[in-house]
């Protein structure tokens, strides 16, 4: 397993276009990503599960990803939460 934290950019945080843009981008991958943030931890391949979350903009979050492909997942998980996902 890899991971590093980071911080939601995007102003509104993790609505609905970009939990859908980041959960399918991480669905490419075969590895298991999830997503640490105020004690939860969620599948990041789930759009409802990103909502449900709540994370607001400034939140740390902490990729984690495990699995065949866990450094190439780890670095676009990374690349689109620090580009503020499209806003």
């Amino acid at each position: 397993m890899v991971s590093t934290k980071t911080v939601i950019r995007n102003p509104m945080g993790m609505h609905m276009r970009p939990a859908g843009m980041f959960a399918n981008a991480m669905m490419k991958f075969d590895s298991d990503v999830n997503l640490v943030a105020n004690g939860k931890t969620v599948n990041a391949k789930s759009i409802m599960n990103l909502i449900a979350a709540c994370i607001k903009c400034g939140t740390e979050v902490e990729v984690q990803c495990s699995g065949p492909d866990e450094e190439a997942a780890l670095l676009e998980a990374v690349r689109l939460i620090e580009s503020g996902l499209g806003e």
